[in-house]
């Protein structure tokens, strides 16, 4: 049976704090600096005790986060063993999910990998995207951050409005039309007398800043409709937008977050992924209770899936059947018909890269 060096660690911007023990051995506490020489010196640490307890392989497992996959590259360049688990999927008591510390974050995750390399149990590890798809997520996901900051900006000028107590004229029937933004401009004239000064300069403030973000949005629509001609996305973009309520960037943001089709066996793990079912709450013999949807996985899919699918709601028949049952409840045969179009095109999606087989895997990790 092989003898494991096994670490846990919590992972942060300026350092790492692991936790270690040679199998089911007591456990120790080194920290690194997240530099590239604290890199290297965690690995050669790891290296050194393994060599001096006669371990046969190291194992490193952290939990995902903002950091990236660089120390998982540079783990597994030493050819030792890299796990990055999934926090959603970590089972935690309220008081834990509160209360952040790094040791015993360490010893939590430590534990878990014990479990799985000497009990076998199941590892909540997330999927390993390679180096393209990690680079064309950064162009993806800067889109999406500019539509948040647009939507952001938009509400900023609604409260500006608010606090000065100026109404949208009656014929100007929807917000951000051309008529609506000519109509911003005009009252930041003093001579309207719509607004006092300090609005006047706070709303050409927050309109110079829209327009700026416009402007930058239309620079990345233009870069993801390049990105989308690359033969690893342009054939499944093709079949994803003949979709109702599907155009580039809702294919691109599936294509890239999702990657890999193949590693989802059925519809049931894909709805999963996407955290657009119900959780299940049952003790003991008490009957199973459905709450609300786990919203585990990825909210980027999940926000591109429901903008999708509200365009769809006035001919889609199961929305309408559902809908139907209770009127009040409208939000849950949206969500239905999210679950239904993920799934749709997550078939589509695997058809083509099953057929093209342009899809490059990511590397296995080196035990």
């Amino acid at each position: 049976m092989a003898k494991y060096l096994i670490v846990g660690a919590d992972v942060h911007e300026n350092h790492v704090t692991t936790k270690w023990s040679i199998d089911q051995g007591e456990s120790h506490t080194a920290s690194f600096r997240m530099s590239f020489s604290g890199q290297r010196k965690l690995i050669s640490t790891l290296k050194k005790e393994a060599t001096k307890a006669g371990a046969d392989k190291i194992e490193f497992a952290y939990e995902a986060c903002y950091m990236g996959f660089g120390l998982y590259d540079n783990l597994t360049e030493a050819s030792i063993g890299c796990h990055i688990l999934a926090p959603t999927k970590m089972k935690r008591s309220s008081g834990q999910s509160r209360e952040k510390w790094d040791e015993r974050d360490a010893q939590e995750i430590l534990e878990i990998l014990k479990g799985h390399l000497l009990a076998g149990n199941a590892l909540p590890e997330v999927w390993i995207p390679d180096h393209k798809t990690r680079q064309d997520r950064l162009v993806i996901r800067r889109r999406l951050d500019l539509s948040d900051k647009r939507t952001s900006v938009k509400a900023q000028i609604d409260m500006v409005l608010k606090k000065a107590q100026v109404k949208r004229p009656k014929e100007i029937k929807q917000k951000w039309t051309k008529a609506h933004m000519n109509w911003l401009e005009e009252i930041c004239d003093p001579e309207t007398e719509e607004l006092q000064y300090g609005s006047i300069l706070a709303l050409e403030s927050k309109l110079r800043e829209l327009r700026m973000l416009e402007e930058e949005i239309r620079i990345q629509d233009h870069n993801i409709e390049v990105l989308a001609q690359d033969d690893r996305y342009r054939e499944a973009v093709e079949e994803l937008c003949k979709l109702r309520g599907v155009r580039v960037l809702t294919a691109m943001v599936f294509l890239t977050e999702v990657g890999d089709m193949s590693r989802f066996q059925n519809r049931r793990q894909v709805a999963s992924y996407f955290g657009v079912v119900p959780a299940i709450y049952e003790t003991g013999e008490d009957c199973e209770r459905k709450g609300h949807i786990t919203k585990q996985g990825s909210s980027r899919v999940r926000k591109v899936l429901c903008q999708a699918s509200w365009t769809r709601t006035s001919v889609d028949p199961a929305y309408k059947r559902i809908a139907a049952k209770n009127p009040k409840k409208k939000k849950k045969a949206v969500v239905a018909l999210m679950r239904r179009l993920g799934i749709r095109m997550w078939h589509i999606a695997r058809d083509v890269q099953e057929s093209s087989g342009c899809f490059s895997r990511p590397e296995p990790a080196l035990n």
